[in-house]
């Protein structure tokens, strides 16, 4: 799973980069159109931590989240505010996160302008994904039998030219293929931070910000990235006491990857045995054919069945023994749904 973060200058954007991956990348330290920071995290998981415990394996695997710094969008008027490569990298990701300021800007003291800063970026990637379609469309009218493409990209072009992000356009899953290779930017998920002091970390989202969200169907989180990325920097034992002083749950990493999951619609299923214990991501909705295919294509190919037993009925019973004797422990064949929790082994002939 590929995140891009991006947002105008000194929203605050990598130092939320910073307290999501432990790194201390500089802030607006971008000195070359396209250099991003790189960043990959293991996703906690207590279910993997509990049959670690369990099995004792000799590896123990975690899902991963790769998180993509890119350089900040210049405040100019006219032109593009993202440079090439930076837009070209950022077709690349699986979701973007927008950060935003929500503070007074520490170098004009300029007033936080969220609303404005969330109408600009939408503006840019509806942009972006507009010259695309422009430049496609100006050549298929030398190429004869793409007449299904040029009506695809004519109904994109008419919701971008409403102002409407190619994310909300209901497309067939054959005509989400067919522009797939675009990298549309608008089609992608698209989740807000904002960023705002540690005075206002218990606020609520300001109304303009809130309205925003909900007239464009965008989740959005609020923290504060000073605090969080000082919390990233405590030793593991220290954090409780100092998120408690705080008045907070949990970190922001946490809260994030929760809600990365729930906006790409990720979730995981479990292998576990002596030799490792593990997650698996994959999209909700996936058969266990499909997510056979995940581990290995020849056992996609080979698939026979899958054991399923869900990890809350193995933790119930203590063993797949019992979860056997109870009941707990199915077969179940190519066209099952895989849920959340499920530890899946597959057999296979090749």
């Amino acid at each position: 799973m590929k995140v891009g973060i991006a947002g105008f200058p000194r929203s605050g954007k990598t130092t939320i980069f910073n307290a999501l991956t432990g790194q201390d990348a500089d802030v607006g330290g971008f000195s070359e159109p396209g250099k991003v920071h790189l960043g990959t995290i293991k996703v906690p998981d207590a279910r993997i931590d509990r049959l670690s415990e369990i099995f004792s394996p000799k590896k123990t695997t975690y899902a991963e989240m790769v998180f993509v710094d890119f350089p900040a969008a210049a405040e100019s008027a006219g032109g593009s505010a993202l440079d090439t490569a930076t837009l070209t990298q950022m077709r690349e990701t699986d979701a973007l996160v927008q950060v935003v300021r929500g503070f007074t800007d520490v170098v004009s003291a300029a007033p936080a302008t969220p609303a404005r800063d969330l109408a600009n970026f939408k503006s840019e990637l509806l942009l972006s994904d507009l010259v695309l379609i422009e430049k496609r469309l100006e050549r298929l009218k030398k190429e004869k039998g793409k007449e299904q493409e040029r009506a695809l990209l004519e109904r994109c072009k008419a919701e971008l030219d409403l102002e409407r992000p190619l994310r909300h356009c209901a497309l067939t899953p054959e005509e989400t293929t067919a522009i797939a290779g675009f990298g549309f930017l608008s089609r992608r998920p698209l989740m807000v931070l904002l960023n705002v002091s540690e005075a206002d970390v218990h606020a609520p989202f300001p109304a303009a910000v809130a309205d925003w969200l909900a007239q464009e169907h965008v989740d959005g989180l609020l923290l504060s990235g000073k605090i969080e990325m000082e919390i990233a920097g405590l030793d593991p034992e220290d954090r409780p006491a100092f998120l408690q002083d705080l008045g907070l749950k949990e970190t922001a990493r946490d809260r994030f990857i929760r809600a990365a999951y729930a906006l790409l619609d990720q979730i995981s299923f479990l292998t576990a045995g002596e030799d490792e214990v593990r997650a698996w991501t994959i999209k909700r909705g996936t058969t266990a054919v499909k997510a056979a295919g995940k581990i290995h294509s020849d056992i996609e190919r080979g698939f026979i069945r899958a054991e399923v037993t869900h990890y809350d009925d193995f933790i119930h019973y203590g063993s797949e023994a019992k979860c056997r004797e109870h009941g707990k422990l199915r077969l179940e064949g190519k066209e099952y749904v895989v849920k959340d929790g499920d530890i899946v082994h597959f057999r296979f002939n090749v």
